[in-house]
């Protein structure tokens, strides 16, 4: 886990993005139901909750490069399972690297997808 926030942060540190990045209104995360295939795009506001079966997903901000609203995006987000004590995730994802810190469940597979900007 430490090693993985090491990486996001020195990925983040070293982009110019990161130095000149814009606050989004929110963001579009995509789910992949591991078990049936089907995807969903969820549309998540900062600040707000939205559900994905027993998931509760939670997105602090999504930030993206000033300047460049279709840009690498990357969100700070907390997703928690009901009847599961603690988080299945916490931190930041990265558009273009979901990978590097990737959530592990066994159903359910979420990354993001880009920043809404207005």
């Amino acid at each position: 886990m430490m090693r993985k926030l090491a990486l996001i942060l020195a990925f983040c540190a070293s982009s110019a993005a990161a130095q000149q990045a814009s606050k989004g209104q929110g963001a579009i995360l995509r789910a992949l139901d591991k078990t049936s295939g089907a995807t969903v795009d969820l549309s998540i506001p900062n600040g707000q909750v939205a559900s994905l079966g027993r998931l509760q997903v939670v997105l602090r901000e999504c930030r993206y490069p000033k300047g460049n609203r279709s840009g690498d995006a990357y969100a700070s987000l907390e997703i928690s399972e009901t009847g599961r004590a603690g988080t299945v995730f916490s931190g930041w994802m990265v558009a273009s690297a979901p990978a590097l810190n990737a959530m592990e469940h066994p159903r359910y597979d979420i990354w993001v997808i880009r920043c809404i900007t207005s």
